[in-house]
């Protein structure tokens, strides 16, 4: 099966499914001698995790990684790095309802109708649980980014119709004080108490995330077709119950003349706006990159539906398992870690065309 690879330099192929003995991967072109912080992966990975608080799937995983190559004495030696991490918590009975039919919305009819066979249990290999080993990578790029003094800030800037109107840089602690992810205290608890008031009716709701990079340098991306911003673009559209993804003014450039959206520039080469989200001509202008992510309400949901079985018969499908009533509290660290990766993989790429 194709598409379980992404990079071109820095690369990571995932497998595994989500009721399955394991989820895994292989990362390949980590530059070697790099000392790792394993304990700083792992904790990205609690960040993700599932039944960390009250608004999030309870499903109780520890998501501990275990590295089966490419790193010796806490250094990356320049091979592939292969880990595993274990599934512990599967409820694989939760889905025997599901083994035929389909979920409105959900992958299990276009699984169907690509493969002919389907993992039902948890959705198989269309589980968020594979994203797991999306932030195990995404951790390690960040690692050899921050020495590279480019940092990230990501949170959530919105949940239904409760939105924090900002797009500015925060740091870890402030975001991580805050149950669903948001840096304003305030604004948080709305949007906790949304969360909890959907969950309550057995629905969901959607969301979305900001992200905001600092310190890359003006150069990276490449032309035509692997632009910058199209590779990022790309990334947050491989993350599932992600709908949309824009950078800069994105859609509020729409109604912006061209004299008040163009950034104007300082004599450093900065620019005294940034509209562009710190990328023009698809690459990258040495302004903070800052782009959003649209999450649609998770399609399982607690209530029952009307749908259809594999023999087109129409059905009233249960609602069961556990599940989260909104997920971008948790897709947090995986828009990051995904963002990780393209940046890594286009200085990487960036270090063949001049020194």
């Amino acid at each position: 099966m194709s598409g379980n690879s992404f990079g071109k330099i820095f690369t990571l192929t995932t497998f595994g499914e989500s009721h399955g003995a394991a989820i895994g991967g292989v990362i390949d072109g980590v530059p070697a001698n790099f000392q790792l912080d394993l304990d700083k992966i792992q904790l990205e990975l609690d960040r993700r995790k599932p039944g960390q608080s009250n608004i999030v799937t309870q499903r109780k995983e520890s998501d501990t990684v275990q590295f089966l190559s490419g790193i010796f004495e806490g250094k990356t030696t320049g091979s592939p790095i292969g880990f595993i991490i274990p599934n512990e918590n599967q409820h694989s009975k939760d889905y025997e309802h599901l083994k035929e039919a389909y979920r409105p919305s959900h992958a299990d009819f276009t699984y169907q109708q690509k493969f002919g066979h389907r993992d039902y249990r948890g959705g198989g290999r269309s589980s968020a649980r594979e994203t797991a080993c999306r932030v195990v990578a995404g951790a390690i790029a960040k690692q050899f980014l921050h020495s590279l003094n480019i940092r990230f800030s990501t949170y959530v800037d919105q949940v239904g119709a409760v939105r924090f109107e900002c797009d500015k840089f925060y740091e870890l602690n402030q975001i991580e004080a805050n149950s669903v992810r948001c840096p304003d205290s305030k604004i948080n608890s709305e949007m906790e108490e949304l969360i909890l008031a959907t969950r309550k009716k057995g629905d969901t709701i959607g969301g979305a995330i900001r992200c905001v990079i600092e310190g890359v340098p003006a150069g990276l991306g490449e032309p035509v077709f692997d632009k910058l911003h199209a590779e990022l673009g790309k990334a947050m559209l491989s993350i599932n119950a992600v709908k949309g993804f824009e950078i800069g003014s994105g859609f509020d450039s729409i109604s912006m003349f061209g004299s008040e959206h163009n950034d104007p520039f300082e004599t450093d080469g900065s620019t005294k706006t940034n509209h562009s989200g710190g990328i023009q001509g698809g690459i990258s202008n040495g302004m903070p990159i800052s782009f959003r992510v649209a999450f649609k309400p998770v399609a399982t949901l607690m209530q029952d539906q009307t749908s259809i079985d594999q023999n087109g018969n129409e059905i009233e499908l249960q609602g069961k398992g556990r599940h989260d009533a909104c997920v971008v509290p948790r897709a947090v660290p995986i828009v990051e870690s995904m963002a990780a990766m393209v940046i890594l993989d286009f200085y990487l790429r960036n270090k063949s065309v001049h020194l």
